[in-house]
């Protein structure tokens, strides 16, 4: 996944999850909203009460593989915040890769 792929700005971020739609499973909370820039973009976030920055960094670079490994199944038009639940520690990379594709194929 592109720099110019990434929501960063933290007016943005909160905008997202303000006025987005939220879909949610066991492992992940997704907030998407359309955008007028013609690319997707994603954000991820995994709060500080989850577990510690090595493992966070962990959860974040999975996240970015699985969506670099996808590019295909999201919409070109949309920003995404994908927010990790603390039941991923527990999974293997396979059970999170299954259910962050079902839930962004819901967007779709």
């Amino acid at each position: 996944m592109k720099k110019n792929h990434t929501v960063k700005n933290n007016i943005e971020f909160n905008n997202i999850i303000k006025s987005g739609i939220c879909l949610k499973n066991k492992y992940f909370v997704l907030y998407y909203q359309n955008n007028d820039l013609n690319k997707y973009r994603f954000g991820i976030s995994v709060p500080k009460k989850v577990c510690n920055a090595v493992n966070r960094n962990k959860l974040k670079r999975q996240i970015r593989n699985i969506l670099h490994n996808h590019q295909n199944i999201y919409s070109n038009t949309k920003d995404y915040i994908i927010i990790i639940r603390k039941s991923c520690l527990m999974e293997n990379f396979h059970i999170l890769e299954d259910n962050l594709i079902n839930l962004i194929k819901k967007v779709n």
